[in-house]
């Protein structure tokens, strides 16, 4: 298998991954499993698994660094409760707009105002096509009473502003993929644990337990662990850009499977949104265009 097919196969498990995520995390509000607890399983079986292994392999030194604890409390625990109160309320077509369409806007904000890093010509293209949508979107909204937006909705926004912090430190810090993983995974269950088993409310009683196992599995094993693994690879195979253009079709090739799959509709106004926001997100007139990785690879091959 090729290095490039490697790549594909790799951004097809993560592709996979993280728009079962949107699905699994819309489940739970069927399922009645709150935030609290999908969180505390997320945490904890991340923790479980990894923590054995570092201290195996005897890799802890990188868990004292204060960036890891930051990057914790905004990628992990903070992004984590967001996340999953929002899609309590909120359906997954409005994720893919206001959560995973948003991500790259709120991320080139968010360098900009924290590194007085400035905006490139794709990112302004990128507003403004998302712009437009949004405006579109609410004005058809406006004229119809079925649907409007909600808490949910903002929450979801909340969460794309955290994750495109959460970027652009991880970026500025250049902690590896493998360190950033596992420190937000361990230092979110030593800090949000203790929180969770002595302050705040449990219902896994009212849950089915065939429920929980299979939450647990996805959000702690699946989403914490594998997709991180799988994204880097394909990262290393097709470049920064492609393989982060391509997994940014998930939520809303989810937000489409939801609708058979979980009995959610899809107004005009929502597809408009699910239009723009993923033209924005997708930036395809840059997909014949070769990154940096890309260029690096060919003028090495070529001095080679």
């Amino acid at each position: 298998m090729s290095p490039r097919t490697q790549g594909y196969f790799f951004v097809l498990v993560t592709m996979c991954i993280w728009g079962g995520f949107t699905l699994f995390a819309r489940l739970n509000a069927q399922w009645h499993i709150s935030a609290w607890d999908i969180a505390a399983l997320r945490f904890a079986i991340a923790f479980l698994i990894l923590m054995p292994i570092l201290i195996y392999k005897k890799d802890l030194a990188f868990l004292w660094s204060k960036h890891a604890v930051i990057l914790t409390l905004i990628g992990g625990v903070i992004y984590c409760l967001t996340v999953y109160t929002a899609f309590l309320y909120a359906p997954a077509a409005h994720a893919a707009i206001f959560l995973n369409g948003c991500i790259p806007i709120c991320t080139a904000i968010a360098a900009y105002i924290l590194f007085r890093q400035p905006f490139d010509k794709h990112t302004w293209v990128s507003l403004a096509i998302m712009i437009t949508a949004l405006v579109l979107m609410s004005a058809l909204m406006l004229q119809s009473s079925t649907s409007a937006f909600g808490i949910g909705d903002l929450l979801l926004f909340i969460s794309a502003i955290w994750w495109g912090i959460f970027t652009v430190l991880l970026k500025q810090w250049k902690l590896s993929a493998w360190h950033s993983m596992a420190s937000v995974a361990i230092w979110s269950a030593i800090i949000y644990l203790p929180i969770y088993l002595l302050f705040l409310p449990k219902h896994f009683m009212d849950v089915d337990p065939l429920h929980l196992a299979v939450q647990s599995i996805f959000h702690g094993v699946f989403v914490v662990i594998i997709a991180t693994l799988t994204y880097v690879a394909a990262i290393q195979r097709l470049g920064a850009f492609k393989t982060g253009s391509i997994v940014t079709l998930a939520p809303f090739i989810a937000a489409i499977l939801a609708v058979p799959l979980l009995g959610e509709s899809l107004s005009p106004s929502i597809v408009v949104g699910l239009v723009g926001m993923g033209i924005g997100a997708l930036q395809p007139w840059r997909w014949f265009r070769q990154d940096s990785l890309t260029q690096k690879i060919k003028q090495q091959n070529t001095q080679n």
